[in-house]
């Protein structure tokens, strides 16, 4: 069976000092590939001056598979070793693939449809697979099915307004009091079933039932005093002109012989044209946020605390309880309370967001 690879005369392999170092090291590394191992060990066995059969037999591998790494050492040393550089299957989608889909994105929907999808966007393709398209969408972090929402100030005086707000916010005037001052309308007291409910595997896990009874509204108006934290609630049954100014009323004789400055939005009902109520009360300073931009009003974030806390998932059996309930997490709230720290920055009439356009750049 040796007989042909005996008369053939075999490629002779000698190594440097260096070679040999670095075939052991292969050999002897546990990280090593192992078909980098057999290869190395036919090196070092070959430079030792064994035949090919003798090292095809000690190896337990095919003679020609002996020769084969022989020949290549000898052209190419270490290098030869290495596998060959494959030319693999081609590349079926490219960077022009990519724009198509993301242009694809610019144009209107298909009859029928209100937005995009993945399917859909192949479908209008037709060589691109509904897998590739989201391969393009996720590494430009665009998601069809998430909506943001957003509210541009068109306020022609916004850098003026709310330099003024965020002014009262980072230096508020000696001697004075900075109210946020807003109401948050129509909330509902609904009563539903709630408590824990035993899954079959002896799991317990807290809710409430889909359905609910609904037992009326009110509104809430509240200050949030900006030095402290701390928040003043009042509740009505409506949102007139005559409740804001009631609820004024109260704020001043909490205050009395303090200047006031209060923050507010452009509600029709905080600026009427001849604001006399203002005219007799000299001490209160009004401060409207721009137009759209009620954000700006740090009252809003507590109100974003109450619900969470105190209304999200509660039953309630009557606007009373409702008022109740606020009541009693206002008064849990006012001494631990703390200011809202701005940490905004740059204030800007327009959000910044990126384009279908801008991701094709």
């Amino acid at each position: 069976m040796y007989a042909q690879y005996m008369s053939r005369p075999a490629t002779a392999i000698s190594l440097t000092d260096e070679e040999r170092k670095t075939l052991k090291r292969k050999v002897k590394a546990t990280t090593t590939q192992q078909r980098m191992v057999l290869r190395s060990r036919i090196i070092l066995l070959a430079a030792d001056g064994l035949q090919t059969h003798e090292i095809a037999a000690q190896l337990s591998i095919r003679p020609t598979t002996v020769s084969t790494w022989r020949k290549r050492f000898a052209e190419r040393r270490l290098d030869g070793l290495c596998d060959a550089a494959r030319s693999g299957k081609p590349r079926r989608y490219d960077e022009q693939t990519e724009q198509r889909v993301l242009s694809q994105l610019e144009q209107p929907p298909p009859g029928g449809y209100a937005n995009w999808n993945g399917s859909l966007i192949a479908q209008a393709l037709g060589d691109v697979t509904d897998h590739q398209v989201w391969r393009i969408l996720r590494k430009h972090g665009i998601e069809l099915q998430r909506r943001h929402s957003w509210c541009i100030s068109t306020d022609p005086q916004f850098a003026q307004k709310a330099a003024d707000i965020v002014g009262l916010y980072l230096s508020p005037p000696e001697n004075a009091v900075v109210l946020s001052v807003d109401e948050k309308p129509a909330i509902q007291a609904l009563e539903r079933a709630q408590g824990y409910l035993r899954l079959p595997n002896g799991k317990a896990i807290s809710g409430y039932n889909h359905e609910y009874k609904r037992c009326g509204t009110t509104t809430l108006f509240t200050a949030l005093n900006v030095a402290t934290g701390q928040v003043k609630a009042g509740h009505y049954g409506r949102r007139r002109r005559r409740e804001f100014l009631d609820f004024m009323n109260q704020l001043v004789a909490d205050y009395p012989d303090t200047e006031l400055h209060v923050i507010l939005d452009n509600l029709k009902t905080h600026k009427p044209k001849h604001d006399r109520w203002l005219a007799r009360h000299p001490g209160v300073h009004v401060h409207y946020t721009p137009t759209h931009a009620s954000w700006l009003n740090q009252v809003e974030i507590w109100f974003s605390i109450l619900t969470r806390q105190a209304l999200r998932g509660a039953s309630f059996r009557s606007v009373k309880e409702l008022r109740q309930a606020i009541d009693a997490f206002v008064a849990a709230y006012n001494p631990t309370a703390a200011p809202f720290e701005w940490k905004r920055a740059a204030v800007q009439a327009a959000p910044l967001y990126k384009s279908i356009g801008d991701l094709r750049k």
